[in-house]
């Protein structure tokens, strides 16, 4: 009998095993492969060893890529936890109306990777957009943010600033598993809104933080959409917006170098595998726990 359960259940789970074997774990090994051959998408590859990993050390653009991604990742995640903590902190209480405002900060984390709001998005700092629009009624000429390297990164960081509606949700579901006997007692004790917060809400929300950390960790590394229509598909102006992924993109796509595209997808696995093991090293220095026994 228990066998037979077995073999219905694997009956059911069939459709997912083998859209597991021949959609994602088929081509994952197959890049491995062809990152280790000569590959221009029209002949059959030609083994090339390591050098297309040996390359990487000689390429400037792949360094200036590594270098703009860097940038995007440690300025925006920092800044997408704070705006999603500091929202879900203002946006956890009890009054009428906050499930409208939740839904509102929500929407942009739905639409932020599609296509129509990356175009919006180069519509509003454009030279004749919004920003600048704005910028003009109090007699300040504004720069051309997309088209001057100094600031095209950071209209890419603000974007994702502004998708910070899904570790906001996170944030407020973990709130209230908060026992509210904490915050009480801690009232009686004299501490106040802050306090409260600092000393009670956020370490036993540190979990959540770690787990927002790495999620958002792996999605600005993978970004792509924003630079690629922001840009034109060229990362620029001067190589500014050339995400690892855009240049990974143009590598196989354009160039026709698949094997170097391959070499380049397995890099950044290993660099997005090494910054979340990173993450959670560290966790046991800051992470605390519902027991309250401190971090481990």
């Amino acid at each position: 009998m228990k066998r037979k359960e077995n073999s219905v259940a694997y009956l059911f789970l069939a459709p997912w095993l083998a859209g597991l074997v021949l959609l994602t774990a088929g081509p994952i090994l197959g890049s491995l492969y062809l990152s280790f051959t000569d590959f221009d998408l029209l002949t059959a590859p030609r083994w090339a060893g390591l050098d297309n990993y040996r390359r990487f050390a000689s390429d400037p653009h792949l360094l200036n890529s590594l270098r703009v991604t860097t940038v995007y990742v440690l300025v925006s995640v920092p800044l997408v936890i704070a705006a999603a903590l500091v929202m879900a902190a203002l946006l956890s209480g009890g009054r009428r109306g906050l499930g409208a405002y939740r839904s509102a900060y929500y929407l942009p984390s739905i639409l932020g990777g599609s296509v129509a709001v990356s175009i919006m998005w180069r519509q509003i700092f454009g030279d004749d957009g919004l920003v600048n629009w704005v910028l003009a009624k109090f007699g300040i000429i504004g720069p051309s943010w997309i088209s001057t390297p100094e600031y095209a990164i950071y209209t890419l960081v603000l974007l994702h600033v502004w998708q910070f509606g899904s570790p906001m949700l996170i944030f407020l579901a973990g709130m209230k598993q908060i026992p509210q006997e904490l915050h009480e007692a801690a009232t009686v004790d004299g501490a106040g809104p802050l306090r409260r917060f600092t000393k009670v809400t956020l370490p036993l929300l540190t979990p959540l933080i770690l787990f927002n950390v790495v999620l958002q960790l792996i999605n600005s590394f993978k970004a792509f959409t924003p630079a690629f229509i922001i840009s034109g598909g060229t990362g620029g102006p001067a190589d500014a917006t050339l995400f690892y992924t855009l240049y990974l993109y143009q590598e196989g796509f354009a160039n026709f170098r698949m094997g170097y595209a391959s070499a380049m997808a397995w890099a950044l696995l290993i660099v997005i595998a090494l910054s979340t093991i990173g993450a959670f090293a560290t966790s046991r220095y800051w992470v605390y726990y519902a027991d309250l026994e401190g971090p481990r």
